[in-house]
């Protein structure tokens, strides 16, 4: 039996050698910081880590997030030695083709990990909303004597993940609500690509996180005694997050390339990959070695770990005695289940009036309250705004973890990945809210929803010059065709109070990625044809709201959200005038490319080329539905303007004069004689 510091130190030079082996084989990686921060994360993972590689999503496990996926080599090394279903195979395929192990980790394609990391500060900003989602299902379903949910947020991130802004605004909301169970390990190497931090950082980290209200540890990161007593600390800090200064050595252990960037994203190469393993006292012949007692060493924490989680299981089974109906709503929760029944809280569609789609939602979102009561949210400082705010349901603070509206400040890019990290963790359907124009402040952390398929939420309102008076830097003109350039995003901008019913109910059914609901401000006339149609158009992406008498279009009006009503009263006119028009609402193009081709073309016709669409921002994209046959009234090679929305709209051309100028122009033909 080896000595247990031996041990320790050919299990932390197995993470060093795996990570150099692989990167070096694929010819691309970043060799450097898992070899600097190989001590570190081998204390963490074999003393802390509360997890099972034989069930990776165990509900109570703790959560560990890379969040300098560029060191995706180190996650990938301790999960093939702990145990998870990948293989010293996968370690060898590191950034190939299909293979398990990609360059940057990946949720839902490697086990074990947790959140797909690789934009910096992203896996921080997730870590914020794992620890919150943790502290607000404990709230929810934890009794005396059954503590059920009761986890660590664990973190590692460099230098690069701190100076990115979104780490900035969520490491300021984590100190505020005093998320004590976040943890986060800081590999300050001092090296970023480009050379030496100081080149562009030179500030006070750990004062700048005090300030925040985070306790702070300064550390010597190789140091595995200092390392094990810092997390303790952290641990004893139930009411402030902690940040743990690792002072590390980038490609710790090279003799050429150690505290250099030429080691933070290229491999070592072959010569100096054989002298670093010879200065670690390592086989330099060997590659892709695991010694046999380092595999003895990780096996041998197995049964430990395996024992949490039967007893978490053990403990589950008393709780769900105890409590049997928060039991049921636990499990059906973590299972990504609404309550049996939801669909009926939503309002009924209506025939009439007029209200503003935002005004809508939150009618929605009151009715559902009561009925979803894991439907939790918040708005960036703009509720009131967004319509957003649940009444009487409470809110979330510092220490006070069961109320259900979170206010995340302003800090739009900071919500958007900590609901990417609540929705990661499980257990609450969760909605983010801002305007529409702001989404560019959180568009890296929609991008990774989509590509997670994460169910998030999004309310983005005041959605189109219509908003007026806040004038061009509030009007979004680029971005409805910026949201649907996104894969497996679904945008949906519902035309009238019914379709925003629709809409909302479509969001919540969506499991299999993140759902954009575009709102107006301004009112909008609700739509008789939509009380009948709007329940099985929308969930189709477009439909015929009004039809040309016998089908047989003149000109066929396509139109989205707000635009659909000037649509409808442009069809009118152009009756007036001798010609027949379909009307088309599409909520959403990404839905509607879902559909057969047979439906599609039922309400396009292929030889219905006269078409024109009607939406307040760039044509970019209308090409596919209109044809080379067919024109747009949309806003092109401008912004907006500030004056009354009414007053803008007409000078943009949203109005029925010009909608029908243009729709005449599309016919090629004056209107007909018979027309008085």
């Amino acid at each position: 039996m080896s000595h247990p510091s031996r041990l320790d130190d050919l299990c932390v030079n197995t993470i060093r050698v795996l990570a150099m082996d692989a990167v070096q084989k694929a010819q691309s990686g970043h060799p450097g910081m898992p070899m600097g921060m190989a001590d570190a994360a081998y204390v963490l993972w074999t003393r802390f880590l509360k997890h099972d590689p034989s069930d990776p999503t165990w509900p109570d496990r703790d959560r560990f997030v890379l969040s300098a996926g560029h060191g995706s080599m180190l996650l990938y090394a301790l999960l093939h030695l702990s145990g998870y279903d990948l293989t010293l195979d996968d370690i060898k395929n590191f950034r190939q083709w299909d293979s398990r192990t990609p360059g940057h980790p990946e949720h839902g394609l490697t086990p074990g990990v947790e959140t797909t990391t690789g934009p910096l500060g992203q896996g921080f900003a997730n870590a914020v909303g794992m620890a919150l989602a943790e502290r607000m299902l404990a709230a929810r379903f934890n009794r005396p004597g059954h503590e059920i949910i009761s986890h660590y947020t664990y973190v590692i991130a460099g230098d690069g993940c701190l100076m990115e802004g979104v780490s900035a605004e969520a490491a300021s909301l984590a100190g505020h609500l005093g998320l004590g169970r976040l943890i986060v390990l800081y590999d300050s190497n001092r090296v970023t690509i480009d050379g030496p931090t100081s080149l562009a950082f030179s500030e006070d980290v750990g004062a700048r996180f005090a300030a925040y209200g985070w306790q702070v540890l300064d550390i010597d990161g190789h140091d595995r005694a200092a390392v094990e007593s810092a997390i303790r600390q952290a641990q004893a800090d139930a009411g402030r997050p902690s940040l743990i200064i690792c002072h590390t050595h980038i490609a710790y252990g090279s003799p050429h390339k150690q505290d250099s960037n030429a080691a933070h994203g290229a491999p070592l190469g072959e010569e100096e990959v054989q002298l670093t393993k010879e200065h670690l006292g390592w086989p330099a012949e060997a590659a892709f070695l695991v010694l046999d007692e380092v595999r003895r060493r990780f096996a041998a924490l197995r049964p430990a770990w395996s024992a949490a989680r039967a007893d978490w299981q053990a403990r589950l089974a008393a709780y769900a005695a105890a409590y049997p109906q928060e039991a049921a709503q636990l499990q059906a929760a973590l299972a990504g289940e609404l309550p049996a029944g939801w669909e009926t809280a939503l309002p009924p569609l209506r025939q009439s009036g007029a209200e503003a789609t935002r005004v809508s939602s939150g009618a929605v979102l009151k009715s559902l309250a009561p009925a979803i009561p894991l439907l939790v949210g918040g708005s960036a400082d703009l509720a009131s705004s967004n319509e957003t705010y649940l009444k009487g349901q409470g809110d979330v603070a510092r220490g006070q973890y069961a109320g259900r509206n979170i206010h995340f400040g302003v800090r739009e890019h900071g919500m958007g990945a900590i609901l990417n990290g609540m929705a990661l963790h499980g257990g609450l359907r969760v909605y983010g809210a801002t305007f529409l124009v702001f989404s560019d402040y959180m568009r890296p952390a929609i991008r990774l929803a989509a590509l997670m398929g994460l169910p998030v939420i999004y309310i983005f309102t005041h959605d189109s010059i219509w908003l007026g008076e806040d004038g061009p830097t509030h009007q979004p003109i680029e971005h409805l065709a910026s949201l649907r350039a996104i894969p497996r995003l679904t945008l949906l901008r519902p035309a009238d109070a019914n379709e925003t019913v629709i809409a909302w109910k479509l969001a919540l059914q969506n499991r299999a990625g993140p759902t954009v609901l575009a709102l107006s401000r301004q009112k909008l006339p609700i739509l008789v044809e939509t009380f009948d149609r709007a329940a099985a158009g929308v969930p189709r992406g477009a439909y015929v709201l009004a039809d040309a008498p016998a089908g047989a279009p003149d000109i066929l009006l396509l139109a989205s959200g707000s635009e659909v009503s000037l649509a409808m009263d442009a069809r009118a006119e152009l009756g007036r005038r001798g010609f027949a028009a379909r009307v088309v609402s599409m909520p959403s193009w990404q839905l509607f490319e879902q559909q057969d081709r047979a439906y599609r073309d039922a309400v396009l016709p292929p030889a219905a080329s006269r078409r024109l669409a009607i939406e307040a921002g760039v044509a970019q994209g209308w090409e596919r539905y209109v044809g080379p046959a067919g024109a747009t009234v949309t806003i092109d090679g401008r912004f907006g303007a500030s004056a009354p929305g009414g007053v803008v709209a007409a000078h943009l051309g949203f109005s029925v004069e010009n909608v029908v100028a243009r729709a005449l122009d599309v016919l090629g033909t004056p209107a007909r004689s018979n027309v008085a």
